[in-house]
């Protein structure tokens, strides 16, 4: 229960990171929001490597594949402020929402799971939720919206690292993709010399918005490890549903019946893949039907 509701927490706080991100790139660059924002991190990230030692962060398992996973969270972060400054918020949650089913086919090919007809069928549904979400049309070419998708992918890519690097601390994960998007957000601000006046208001936003990702962040770390992934994971569809109802509340923003439709083919079938996983772990192999019967 406490895991539960430790991921409840942790969704709903990340929904809020997404809309104060979404206002802040509104009215700041991008590269000025990562800046501050990576700052703001460290107010929770400093007692945490004070406490494990700042040695601990250059003891890394597979470094090639750490530094490929601090690139694909820096584009994640970096591609979904990019979205969210020309899209609602729950547009742009919608890709967010298919990462499960990337992560389904990606571990298919790179951490060798199995996947039967049924899940590639899920996929293969989940990916046409995606299209029907991205609008077929002249939209599907818009830059935002590929934004969205890549950002969505990169997630993915994350999270099948992840799986590769789980005997190195949550800390250091954490603290190597901040200091990488701190990095990204300084290289752009001095190429394109884009930093704005801003208010007191503002910086204090920018930073919490770093407090409140590291929380979440660190609020779910702590949830897996307190209930099972696979009574955790279908909980990160209830980001969609806080994107609609901040991106209402905070930028009157009300979904199409296109967003829609996309939405709810891609939640059933990313459920459909827990389910059909879950299925595949806890009940003996003779009684699961196999690929063909």
């Amino acid at each position: 229960m406490t895991g539960i509701v430790f991921m409840l927490i942790g969704d709903m706080l990340f929904a809020l990171n997404d809309a104060m991100g979404k206002w802040l790139v509104a009215s700041f660059a991008v590269g000025q929001v990562l800046v501050i924002r990576s700052v703001g991190a460290f107010i929770v990230l400093g007692p945490m490597i004070a406490r494990q030692g700042p040695g601990a962060l250059f003891r890394v398992e597979r470094k090639p594949l750490h530094l490929m996973r601090v690139l694909m969270t820096t584009c994640d972060v970096g591609l979904f402020y990019a979205a969210v400054a020309y899209l609602p918020l729950a547009d742009v949650m919608t890709f967010y929402m298919a990462g499960p089913i990337y992560v389904a086919a990606l571990s298919h090919f790179f951490l060798g799971e199995k996947i039967g007809w049924r899940r590639w069928l899920a996929v293969f549904v989940g990916f046409v939720g995606v299209i029907i979400a991205l609008r077929p049309s002249s939209a599907m070419l818009s830059l935002p919206s590929l934004f969205g998708l890549a950002g969505s992918l990169s997630f993915a890519l994350t999270l099948v690292m992840n799986r590769y690097l789980r005997s190195t601390s949550d800390t250091t994960l954490v603290t190597w993709q901040t200091l990488a998007a701190l990095a990204t957000g300084i290289a752009v601000v001095l190429l394109t010399g884009d930093w704005r006046q801003a208010s007191m208001i503002d910086w204090g936003g920018m930073l919490l918005l770093g407090v409140v990702a590291t929380c979440a962040h660190l609020l779910i770390t702590r949830a897996l490890k307190l209930a099972p992934a696979s009574l955790l994971a279908p909980l990160q569809y209830t980001l969609l549903l806080w994107a609609i109802v901040l991106g209402y509340i905070f930028f009157s923003d009300v979904p199409d019946a296109q967003i829609i439709v996309g939405a709810v083919i891609i939640v059933f079938a990313g459920l459909f893949i827990f389910h059909r996983k879950n299925l595949k772990e806890t009940v003996p192999e003779e009684a699961v039907p196999v690929d063909g019967h």
